[in-house]
């Protein structure tokens, strides 16, 4: 599965700090999904989704 940070992150750090298996800050301190999301690690690619402040995480098959 794939994650995607669409326009609209804070910067905040949540799903980086949840799930850094997925998620880390770019160049620009951006959350940017740098790792597709595995069956190990869905349920935390998952709770770093629902618990991004400004609802900018998606993930799609």
């Amino acid at each position: 599965m794939k994650a995607k940070v669409n326009e609209g992150c804070i910067s905040c750090g949540s799903c980086v700090g949840i799930c850094p298996e997925v998620f880390r800050f770019n160049n620009k301190d951006i959350a940017e999904a740098y790792q597709d999301v595995t069956e190990e690690v869905m349920d935390k690619a998952k709770e770093a989704r629902d618990s991004c402040p400004v609802s900018v995480i998606d993930i799609e098959a």
